[in-house]
């Protein structure tokens, strides 16, 4: 067979074209023909698919019966640069399914489209125009950058030493990213793409990149084999306006609901961009949500230390960020870091506020700062400046308390100043014993003892278990001895906060005899209303937006989407209880995401995007477009086939308006005013109506805590509940050869390189293989490599096969190896099915690849000089083909057309027909290969002697030349087996599968004729051992393994093979004989003795062995 050579069609601008590759079977003295052969085969597999158009997918008026039609999709990737393989994994596990379902005869639809709205563009496009505007064009950077990703590198794999791959990335910092705290220039990153210094000037236009990358992803996936309907894809933004159109309907659609509502709230915000921040807009932190604290306002009491002069006439504060507010009353003093950096920074005309820089920055962009969003510091301050001043503080019983010096203070945590309460915080106890305890400590940082020592701990709060004193009571128990046991310090605080807060009673103040859990709430108001303290929010943990800026918490009033409304949220629980979602760990990930989900900011002023149609000062922010958009592919090709962009030459944008969206997606009445044809609108309806709802939306499981989320909300909001999704298919991240995949340490590997390296199909494989689950999964290149192998030796094996069918033995299957191969394949299909409907892709491998090869294997061995059979060939290589085509369907779709001649095409063919296995027939075969197995080892040990064995020669002096072999079997257990074995039978639960105690067992058995035996205790010793062993194995395998006897005749089984247990022991006899016939027994002459020393047993013969 001679192979078209057509080189897969990518951009020659990027990365080295396959063309490059194909045909280039040496390098260095290392082949690559294998991998190329594959390169070849789905480079022209992919001109008959797309000449035949195989993955269009069409509607049918009449509604689909359940099973007939499959619409799954998967989260649109970001489009600032090329696909990954981890975009690939998530992707694959769709392809599969989807492969899958199109196999076994379903109407699929797999669409695929681009996401460019939000920041990470607009963001990137200013930084380049940035660095072109200081540095020039191109830039002259100010400090030799070294290439971080062009770098050849020599690398050995297993794919006949492939070469490395001039595009992958290297872990080496350039000395510019170095001095800029590990962030690359945009010029830099944009060079490692593979973009000449010409080209990258283009990308100052943000526009510029919703142009380039799209259409070299569609390159990519269209080589990965996609089985997409490429009629459908599109991308975000204004840029294709019936998208554009059908977010707008959306958005109005849902404030008509008043789903949407202006409002003041508390937001990751980026100071550096102007708006806030959401997860998609954040380099890191992606999760991360404002915490709430009470910020006491501690006021120093004049006159002020001369640093502080220039205060004079100001009201001064330590203002300290607690999430204990009903704790106030306990307060002993206020805690400072020495070194740590402050400012005194005016928050109106008369307030001053002493806390850290980064507290101030959040303070100001939440209304808290004499010019808004920018801190005033009226004088800067170190924590040695504020040791010792003396402060009146909210609710405390202490009229005047002081700040001292805590060395464990986080200044990137609350405001840098820390209240003290030592009767409930152990920290605060073990600080202040300190403090009391080493006249030392206190010299050595100019505290005065009359700051200190007068000081007692305050009960406030009554603990079960823990008293009044909580924390010196645990810091006790727990024998800590200094501030500096930070792990036995925090096990403290765990055991007494959370105790205090649930079963913990106020002793102090208006809430006396109130539990803490209902007086917290009412002290904080209280705080609050009365000017002592104020609401102070802060992200939980550092956030760095795309844009290079670290996020603070801004009060913004902007638009925002009611998630966590009572009723909307009841919507959102039933349609999640309906849902497929394949893991427990899924499960429990929404509902935790639906607990705590609560308004969400959906408006931006800067980036990419629709424009929101009531104020279009602010755009929809990334998250909040790609709700429903599943429903838009269902048309999109009626609105635009084939260009992602959105143009047409029959219908126009402004054509689609919400009177037609509604009738497409919500039931509504026929549009009367819409000038669209009506078999258009029509048509647009069936689509929908057809594929909808969606079957299956596979994504890694981070994006349950936003997208996958307000999917669902959004659905359950517009769509009527027929239309509500029905499954959610989450995994973990991808890991590359065991180590996170990270262009920084240049673990990395794009979908590109990795088809250039392995081929779409090995690659396929090895994504097959990496994990099913919601756990990291594991790309590994070895896998792939063997993969290239594996396939190509199968394709000569079957060549072969096919040049020599004229030997092969004809006429239907008629021996036990013919029995047992057939069975296997009906094993095959019924258990990969089974895989293939669960989307456990790794296991369908396993059982539909690996296992029926194995069987092949064996197959060819067990069939000696009388030769296989043809028609148990054909089957294979049919059976295979189909079983291995989601996965691999390059390799099967060649096979399918071009070495088994059919005129279809496999990717449509039908799932394989097999007849019920016969689970008899496969224990059977599995005794018979584990019996040769025990066999050759039981040969070993009579030729070679045993390793216990005395010194001296071997039990009987045997050469390895004609030899005959005599198998005692055992086809029923007796004795005290037996009886051990009808015990069991009477104590296990078929019900329950499990078996009554362990003392009722043994009580059974001291009662049966075993236990009444003389020598009960020597043959007790034998039957605990076997007990167990049943047990276990009854547990594993079924009741079936209590039987006395297998469920088929070993004797008969060993018969029929003995031609193949001659061959594979290198025997020129064999003779099976019966245990329990004595006429048998006299054979074995003075080898009698082996008999004895290892008797056999249901499942276990004895071999002995003769000279002839």
């Amino acid at each position: 067979m001679h192979y078209r050579r057509s080189p897969i069609l990518l951009s020659p601008r990027i990365y080295f074209r396959f063309s490059r590759f194909i045909g280039m079977t040496t390098e260095g003295g290392k082949s690559f023909a294998r991998r190329d052969r594959l390169l070849e085969i789905e480079a022209t597999v992919r001109t008959w698919w797309i000449e035949k158009d195989v993955f269009r997918a069409e509607s049918c008026e009449k509604p689909p019966e359940q099973g007939e039609k499959f619409f799954g999709n998967f989260p649109f990737p970001y489009m600032n640069g090329f696909l990954h393989l981890g975009h690939a994994f998530s992707v694959s596990k769709l392809e599969f399914a989807a492969a899958y379902h199109r196999l076994r005869g379903a109407n699929v639809l797999f669409p695929f489209a681009f996401h460019c709205t939000g920041m990470p563009i607009k963001a990137s496009a200013d930084k380049l125009a940035r660095e072109i505007q200081q540095f020039g064009d191109p830039p002259a950077f100010p400090s030799e950058v070294e290439n971080q990703v062009n770098e050849e590198s020599e690398t050995t794999d297993q794919n006949a030493s492939e070469p490395a791959m001039k595009d992958k990335f290297k872990g080496k910092k350039s000395k510019a990213a170095s001095k800029s705290g590990g962030q690359m220039y945009q010029w830099e990153i944009m060079r490692s793409l593979g973009l000449s210094d010409s080209e990258i000037s283009k990308f100052q236009d943000p526009y510029n990149w919703l142009t380039f990358f799209p259409p070299l992803a569609v390159d990519d996936l269209k080589a990965f084999g996609l089985s997409c309907d490429w009629r459908r894809m599109f991308i975000t933004t204004e840029v294709n306006p019936f998208f554009d159109s059908f977010v707008r309907w959306q958005m109005r659609k849902l404030k008509s609901m008043g789903k949407i509502v202006k409002d003041l709230r508390y937001t990751i915000y980026s100071p550096l961009d102007g708006q806030p921040c959401a997860d998609h807009d954040r380099a890191t932190g992606e999760g991360v949500q404002p915490q709430d604290y009470t910020l006491i306002k501690m006021e120093v009491v004049p006159p002020f230390p001369p640093k502080m002069g220039v205060l004079e006439g100001k009201r001064v504060f330590l203002a300290a960020a607690t999430l204990r507010p009903e704790t106030m009353y306990g307060q002993t003093n206020a805690w400072v870091l020495p070194e740590g950096k402050y400012g005194a920074f005016e928050i109106n005309d008369t307030d001053v506020f002493i806390v850290a820089q980064r507290a101030a920055l959040n303070l100001a962009y939440q209304r808290f700062s004499k010019i808004p969003e920018k801190p005033t510091c009226l004088v800067e301050l170190t924590g040695y400046d504020l040791i010792g001043l003396p402060l009146k503080s909210p609710l405390s019983c202490n009229e005047i308390i002081h700040a001292l010096p805590m060395l464990t203070i986080l200044m990137d945590k609350g405001t840098g100043i820390v209240t003290s309460v030592p009767s409930d915080a152990p920290d605060d106890y073990m600080a202040l014993h300190d403090l009391k305890a080493k006249p030392g400590l206190r010299e050595k940082f100019g505290v005065k003892d009359d700051w200190v020592l007068p000081f007692e701990i305050v009960p406030i709060i009554n603990i079960p278990e823990y008293g009044d004193k909580a924390a010196e009571k645990v810091c006790k128990d727990m024998k800590i001895k200094s501030q500096n046991e930070k792990d036995k310090l925090a096990e403290a605080k765990q055991k007494t906060y959370l105790k205090g807060f649930t079963e913990g009673t106020m002793l102090v103040g208006e809430y006396v005899g109130m539990k803490v859990q209902e007086a917290k709430p009412l002290i904080r108001s209280m705080l609050i209303e009365t000017g002592q303290a104020i609401l102070y929010s802060e992200p939980e943990k550092r956030v760095m937006s795309r844009s290079g800026d670290e996020c603070v918490v801004a009060l913004t009033d902007q638009w925002y989407i009611t998630y966590g409304e009572s009723e909307w949220k009841k919507l959102a629980e039933e349609c999640l209880s309906n849902m497929n979602l394949y893991s427990d760990e899924t499960r429990h990930g929404f509902e935790h995401t639906l607990s705590w989900l609560n308004q969400w900011a959906c408006s931006r002023s800067f980036g990419l995007g629709t424009r929101i149609p009531w104020d279009e000062q602010f755009l929809v922010e990334s998250l909040s477009d790609s709700t429903i958009y599943m429903a838009y592919y269902t048309i999109a090709h009626l609105l635009h086939k084939d260009d992602m962009y959105g143009s047409s030459t029959s219908t126009k944008p402004e054509q689609m308006t919400d009177e037609v969206w509604e009738f497409v997606f919500c039931g509504g009445p026929y549009p009367q005013t819409s000038d669209i044809p009506s078999p258009l609108l029509n048509q647009m309806k069936q689509e929908f109506e057809y594929w909808y709802p969606f079957d299956l939306r596979v994504s890694g499981k981070d994006l349950i805590q936003n997208h996958l989320t307000f999917c669902i909300y959004n659905h359950t909001a517009i769509m009527s509940k027929r239309h509500w999704p029905r499954g959610f298919r989450c995994n973990g991240h991808l890991m590359l050869n065991s180590e996170k995949m990270s262009k920084s340490t240049g673990n990395f590997k794009t979908l590109r390189q990795s088809i250039e390296e392995f081929s779409a199909d090995a690659t396929r494989f090895s994504l097959a293989d990496a994990g099913d689950g919601v756990d990291d999964a594991n790309f590994v290149s070895e896998t792939a490599n063997a993969a290239i192998l594996r396939l190509t030796k199968e394709l000569s094996w079957m060549e072969e096969v096919l040049d020599a069918e004229s030997s092969l033995r004809t006429g239907p299957p008629s021996t036990y190896a013919d029995r047992v191969f057939a069975n296997d394949m009906n094993i095959a299909v019924k258990l990969t099915e089974q895989h293939y409907q669960d989307y456990m892709f790794r296991e369908a491998l396993k059982s539909g690849f690996y296992d029926l090869q194995a069987a092949r294997d064996e197959y060819r061995l067990s069939c000696g000089t009388g030769g296989m059979n043809q028609d148990l060939l054909w089957r294979f290589m049919d059976v295979q083909t189909r079983l291995i085509a989601p996965i691999c369907p390059h390799y099967a779709e060649y096979v399918w057309r071009v070495l088994l001649k059919k005129d279809s095409f496999v990717v449509r063919a039908g799932w394989p027909l097999a007849e019920c296995p016969d689970l008899t027939l496969k224990s059977a075969n599995k005794y018979l290969q584990d019996s040769i197995v025990l066999m050759r080892k039981l040969l070993q040990k009579q030729i070679f002697g045993s390793k216990k064995a005395n010194k001296g020669a071997p039990v009987t002096a045997l050469t390895e030349e004609k030899l005959r072999g005599l198998i005692y079997v055992n086809e029923r257990y007796d004795g005290w087996k037996a009886e051990c074995l009808r015990i069991l039978q009477n104590k296990y639960n078929r019900a329950t599968h499990s078996f009554a105690p362990d003392g009722e067992i043994m009580d059974a058995l001291k009662q049966s004729s075993v236990g009444q035996s003389s020598d009960f205790k020597k043959i007790q010793k034998l039957c605990m051992p076997f007990l167990k062993f049943k047990k276990d194995e009854a547990i594993t395998l079924g009741v079936q393994a209590l039987d006395l006897k297998l469920p088929f005749g070993e004797i008969e089984v060993l018969q029929e093979n003995l031609d193949l247990i001659r061959r594979q022991l290198g025997l020129v006899e064999v003779q099976v004989l019966s245990a329990t016939d004595p006429n048998a027994l006299t054979m074995a002459g003075t080898l009698v003795s082996l008999l004895q020393q290892n008797p056999p047993t249901p499942g276990s013969p004895t071999a002995i062995f003769l000279a002839r």
